[in-house]
């Protein structure tokens, strides 16, 4: 046994961002009184993984793909969702920065437009 859980996308789904724009994106839902907001923190990788409603429809705009692309952010509509094991993890590969204490799970599209309002504050590279 790994102890390694996973869930499979579908009703819910993952947004997955650097662990900076990932504090500015929770403060942004935290002003619009979006809560509770469940997130994975992934450390060693710098990373934070909102667990989200699957209500994100495919992006059109080519630009905005790579601007998302480039910042890092990855939205996962299928496949499986790693989740933090309950049993102490001595190499911190997942750990709940805020855990999922009921079933809501903030809308996707909501939690991908914060991000993209965070990273229009943001120069591009």
């Amino acid at each position: 046994m790994t102890g390694r859980i996973t869930m499979r996308a579908g009703l819910v789904g993952a947004v997955m961002m650097p662990t900076e724009l990932a504090h500015r994106v929770r403060t942004t839902l935290d002003v619009r009184g979006v809560a509770p907001l469940p997130i994975i923190g992934h450390p060693r990788a710098t990373m934070w993984t909102f667990l989200v409603r699957g209500d994100i429809v495919p992006i059109g705009d080519p630009a905005e793909v790579a601007r998302l692309w480039a910042a890092r952010v990855v939205v996962i509509r299928d496949g499986d969702i790693a989740l933090p094991s309950p049993a102490p993890d001595p190499l911190m590969i997942r750990t709940w920065i805020s855990p999922a204490i009921s079933a809501f799970r903030p809308s996707g599209s909501v939690v991908l437009e914060c991000a993209r309002q965070c990273l229009a504050g943001q120069p591009r590279r």
